[in-house]
């Protein structure tokens, strides 16, 4: 089973790395990339300065796994990967990384919008909004 939580942000070097790895997948006519970035939303005029992302990381990764098999029965893909972050993750940085391909480009498109949505509805992962005064609270999900 394919780890899909990191701790730190997911840095654009990773992400860079990911896309070049595929360059000699001469099989793939189109990839997509879902990037998840931490927000500096303001909250009760505080703003948010990071996010603490926390996670039942066995339950999170079964999920992780089963989403993955969903998403290949579904949809004709060549490679995909996923990550999302665990600890602090401050405001800017990116904290899920969705990464679909396939032959064609709508399937890599369709693909990476299922998995998206997949891992808002079923995942359990938790985040902490620290604001800039250090307070915090727990987010919550729109």
């Amino acid at each position: 089973m394919k780890k899909a939580l990191v701790v730190g942000a997911i840095s654009p070097e990773k992400i860079a790395t990911s896309i070049a790895h595929h360059q000699v997948k001469t099989n793939i006519g189109g990839h997509a990339i879902f990037l998840g970035q931490v927000r500096a939303d303001e909250i009760e005029e505080k703003t948010v300065k990071a996010i603490d992302y926390t996670a039942y990381e066995e339950m999170a990764e079964k999920e992780f796994h089963e989403i993955r098999e969903a998403a290949f029965e579904k949809y004709d893909l060549t490679c995909l990967h996923i990550y999302h972050s665990l600890g602090v993750v401050k405001a800017g940085e990116i904290c899920l990384f969705v990464f679909t391909s396939s032959k064609h480009r709508a399937m890599a498109f369709d693909a990476c919008r299922f998995i998206t949505e997949e891992i808002k509805a079923k995942v359990p992962v938790f985040g902490k909004e620290i604001f800039e005064d250090d307070s915090h609270q727990w987010k919550k999900n729109s």
